[in-house]
């Protein structure tokens, strides 16, 4: 398993998000092409209600502790309620919709 997925898959177990982007941004920076040592997390939670923003944070490093000690050089953490969210984004992104893909003249691999 790959350490994005690992940290996907616990932070979903622990915190049963309504929203959770876990993004690697390894390829801005001076490593090599492949390298997974630089993620940015947003994460929404009920689990946040009253927390404070650094218990918010420490509750994420706990989880990904491993991570951290062995694989993560930095970690990029935005962390919000589902309140905050909602104030300052709305409703969870939706993605899309579709603009036809290949109805606008794609090309027929057997040709």
């Amino acid at each position: 398993m790959n350490i994005q997925n690992a940290i996907e898959e616990k932070l979903a177990q622990h915190f049963e998000p309504a929203f959770l982007e876990v993004v690697n941004e390894s390829s801005q920076h001076n490593v090599p092409i492949g390298s997974e040592t630089h993620f940015k997390v947003v994460l929404v939670s009920p689990q946040f209600d009253g927390q404070r923003l650094l218990s918010r944070h420490r509750a994420v490093n706990t989880v990904l502790k491993d991570e951290l000690e062995h694989h993560i050089h930095a970690l990029a953490l935005h962390t919000f309620t589902g309140q905050e969210w909602e104030r300052l984004y709305g409703d969870v992104p939706k993605s899309p919709n579709c603009m036809g893909g290949s109805k606008l003249g794609s090309v027929n691999a057997t040709s």
